[in-house]
């Protein structure tokens, strides 16, 4: 019985550590999920990848950019906000 709980958490958690472990190859569902998660937030999600290790995606609010750094459990660890001036 321990020997399945440990195999079937291990089954869970591959997907999520495999499209985090390539470079910019990213799930769909996992893409998805990311997006769904900060479009409900009132972002407009640009772009998603994976990158050095984690999940990283750029999105608008209120004119203004954002990228997002979110582990492999889907949890923001970083937000930066672009303040560089176009003009």
């Amino acid at each position: 019985m321990r020997n399945s709980i440990k195999i079937l958490a291990l089954a869970l958690t591959l997907p999520a550590a495999a499209a985090v472990a390539s470079s910019s190859a990213i799930s769909p569902d996992a893409e998805a999920k990311i997006r769904s998660m900060l479009t409900g937030q009132g972002y407009d999600v640009t772009e998603v990848e994976a990158e050095d290790g984690m999940f990283e995606a750029e999105a608008t609010k209120d004119g203004k950019d954002y990228e997002f750094h979110l582990n492999d459990q889907f949890e923001v660890v970083k937000i930066d906000e672009d303040t560089e001036d176009d003009d």
